[in-house]
């Protein structure tokens, strides 16, 4: 009688699935940097002429959001100072992330990291006056989402500059990823966007941006990132290697869902405007 042996399956190894997950999330990292430096062109191209040259009610014709108000000299400044940091910001926070960049050149990444910090808490505050002071809001719902995101933009900077000035490397390191993602709010909302409009045709988005897609991606487009983060963090720690492949695929999906989002964003948001 003979028997059957069944096949032993080996699952590959911790070091194996840490590269692999660390490629993968180096990928979506991609797909970010490469948005987030178009979202920048977009600002400088698409704010700076009519800033310039004075013609500011022209910002209205670039955004969903009115920024210019007759009369309301401080307020439009606020509001186009609020944009123009954010290309700053957002430049910024991906060179801040280049690992090579903070080896090589340590006194850079340190002042950068200074001018992120003081930057998004004055873009978070600013924020959240131009949201509730000045009306600057599609609606309340979404107006509640932003200011969420800016109260974790505030926490996020206060625990990032407590753990560096304790020589906490790792956990400052970590706490800098979320204040990243909190920070690239409004920049997750375009994509998200894009992406949900070119895989399912827009459904639930409302004509005034009322829809409950519309509700659900004001909240979305910055916990989802973070609940991501974390779980690759989580993998990265683990010693379960179906863990880390697991996550892999994750941040594979991220990845490419980050760059559909993206090639939508540049079509149909920013490029017109450039």
């Amino acid at each position: 009688m003979s028997e059957t042996v069944a096949p032993v399956v080996r699952l590959p190894s911790i070091p194996f699935a840490q590269r692999l997950l660390k490629g993968s999330g180096a990928l979506w990292f991609l797909a970010v940097i490469a948005g987030q430096w178009l979202f920048v062109y977009y600002i400088l191209a698409a704010y700076m002429p009519p800033t310039l040259s004075g013609a500011w009610e022209r910002w209205d014709e670039i955004g969903l959001i009115h920024g210019f108000i007759e009369g309301d000299l401080p307020g439009n400044l606020g509001f186009i100072s609020h944009v123009l940091l954010a290309a700053v910001i957002t430049l910024g926070g991906t060179l801040q992330l280049i690992p090579q960049l903070r080896q090589r050149v340590p006194a850079l990444h340190r002042w950068m990291g200074r001018t992120f910090l003081a930057v998004s808490v004055f873009m978070a505050v600013g924020g959240i006056v131009l949201i509730w002071g000045r009306g600057t809001r599609l609606n309340d719902v979404t107006g509640l989402a932003t200011t969420i995101d800016g109260i974790l933009i505030l926490v996020a900077a206060a625990f990032a500059l407590h753990f560096i000035r304790r020589r906490q490397i790792d956990r400052h390191r970590r706490w800098a990823m979320r204040l990243f993602i909190f920070v690239s709010g409004v920049w997750y909302l375009r994509v998200g966007y894009m992406a949900w409009g070119i895989t399912t045709g827009g459904a639930g988005i409302g004509e005034r941006m009322n829809g409950p897609t519309d509700y659900a991606l004001a909240y979305a487009c910055f916990l989802l990132p973070w609940a991501v983060l974390e779980l690759y963090l989580r993998a990265c720690d683990s010693r379960a290697v179906a863990a880390k492949l697991g996550m892999a695929g994750v941040m594979l999906a991220a990845a490419g869902l980050t760059a559909l989002g993206v090639f939508g964003a540049w079509m149909v948001i920013w490029s017109p405007h450039v």
